[in-house]
């Protein structure tokens, strides 16, 4: 027996159905796909060559932000579309290239941006286990091996977020919530409080302590030693100055390293602090962290074992795309009631630990699968990958260090500690006020001529050129050209 619907509702859905929306079949096509994702693979190959072998001389190709705007406003208006990986090529910095010794991300991997296509095309907002089952359950493996290596116990927790910021962020808010009496997720703060921070630490930690409403008196910026490590013996001194003015101090914040020089605070003397205190013990490693795998250097990081909570980065110092960051808790507790909202449609309450169901506990709701690439390279490489790496260039900041400190025109802001040199031109009977310009000068001349990628930093109210060396491939001998070409410049500056 036929039946026949006169429901008009069937008929519009039918009809819906039968729509055939060309260009968005065009878009999903899977040889479309597969074909550009040939060619864009080729191309970045060849890029990825050409970058590690120096057979393209520029590191960036400088040009003035009003002038990049028209030229991609005109691109998009006249341009071929088939030209656009390349022209995306011409147009930013080439951190593969050996002359790149720039910012503080590395040259990641090729088989780690792989995952990351992976990541952007499986989309798995990772909110909800049943979001991304592989990614939690390889976020929950690749945790508890880092919080193993930082020295924890078993009962360490840990999750990932998009970048350093926020999951120091997150460590400041745990820390408030396990240290301050009051409930100021819920209930707000009527007290003041404060967190304890180098004057050399990362500007991100401020940025934390402004959003959490600490306000500028809140954030107690420590003084460091002539090597910009923390002075540790003016702890208690800062401390009961924050107390007198009324504020609650919950927690201390120990670099490893300072962004700006370099150096790692120490880090064992600082969890004695917090352990006397009885307040949190927050690392911010987001870039050296990672020498927990180094047998040569991690000796920087003793202490942290001691720590409440670890910061590591994973595209800074663990050949990582940009962004993915873990943040381990020695109590594992703490990783999962910083957060505590309702979302019915989302979140449901449960007994067991629910370590898998991301959004309680981190806070991004939908995040990528960030975790692939921790796990690929540990898969393909294992330990040994990490080790080399942060081995390699923490020991071409040694080598750089020792190549300065012998040049009369050169002056070191410090001796390195990891792979962050700073340095600057200097002349004899030339005032600073002069020698910061002439520095600044030397720093934009490079950036235009763009055969070296450096960048630059105050410390102490002093000009100083900052060298990050994130590439492996980075030699002596480049580093020796580079000093070479910046004494150069210096000198014709003086006598200009």
């Amino acid at each position: 027996m036929k039946i026949i619907s006169n429901n008009p509702l069937n008929n519009t859905v039918n009809t819906i159905h039968h729509m055939t929306p060309e260009l968005l079949k065009e878009v999903y096509s899977p040889e479309r796909f597969r074909q550009q994702g040939h060619e864009l693979i080729d191309l970045l190959a060849n890029h990825l060559d050409a970058s590690l072998h120096q057979k393209n001389d520029q590191v960036i190709q400088w040009n003035l932000p009003d002038n990049e705007k028209n030229f991609w406003i005109e691109f998009q208006e006249k341009g071929d579309k088939k030209d656009f990986f390349p022209e995306i090529l011409k147009h930013t910095t080439h951190v593969h290239h050996p002359k790149y010794i720039g910012h503080q991300v590395c040259a990641p991997a090729p088989q780690a941006a792989l995952a990351g296509l992976v990541s952007s095309l499986l989309n798995n907002g990772m909110a909800v286990y049943e979001m991304g089952m592989a990614p939690s359950a390889i976020e929950r493996i690749i945790t508890d091996l880092l919080a193993k290596k930082i020295g924890f116990s078993e009962e360490a927790r840990g999750i990932m977020t998009s970048g350093g910021t926020l999951a120091n962020l997150t460590a400041l808010l745990a820390a408030r919530k396990a240290k301050v009496a009051e409930d100021v997720w819920n209930e707000g703060s009527s007290k003041k409080l404060g967190v304890m921070v180098s004057a050399e630490a990362h500007y991100c930690i401020d940025r934390a302590a402004r959003i959490m409403g600490l306000g500028t008196a809140g954030i107690i910026k420590v003084p460091v030693n002539s090597d910009f490590s923390i002075d540790t013996s003016l702890l208690e001194k800062y401390y009961k100055d924050a107390q007198n003015q009324g504020i609650e101090v919950f927690a201390l914040v120990g670099s490893a390293p300072s962004t700006a020089s370099g150096i790692y605070d120490d880090l064992t003397a600082l969890s004695s602090f917090c352990s006397e205190k009885d307040i949190w013990f927050h690392v911010d490693g987001a870039h050296g962290g990672a020498a927990i795998f180094s047998e040569k250097y991690k000796h920087t990081v003793k202490g942290i074992d001691k720590a409440d909570s670890v910061v590591i980065d994973g595209h800074k110092m663990m050949l990582m795309s940009t962004i993915t960051t873990a943040l381990i808790f020695r109590e594992g507790q703490y990783s999962h009631t910083t957060f505590s909202q309702h979302a019915d449609y989302l979140l449901q309450d449960s007994e067991e630990e629910d370590w898998y169901n991301l959004a309680k506990r981190t806070f991004e709701c939908t995040k990528t699968m960030m975790s692939l690439q921790w796990f690929l390279l540990l898969k393909f490489y294992g330990e040994a990958l990490f080790d080399q790496n942060v081995t390699t260039l923490y020991d071409l900041g040694q080598a750089f260090g020792a190549l300065i400190v012998k040049d009369p025109k050169l002056q070191l802001a410090t001796t390195p500690m990891s792979n962050i040199v700073c340095f600057r031109f200097v002349e004899a009977g030339v005032s600073n006020e002069i020698l910061d310009k002439i520095n600044q000068k030397i720093r934009a001349e490079l950036l235009e001529e763009g055969t070296f990628y450096i960048v630059q930093t105050k410390i102490r109210g002093v000009h100083f050129l900052r060298t990050t060396i994130m590439n492996p491939f980075t030699t002596p001998a480049a580093l020796g050209e580079l000093l070479t070409l910046i004494k150069h410049k210096g000198v014709a500056l003086i006598t200009a």
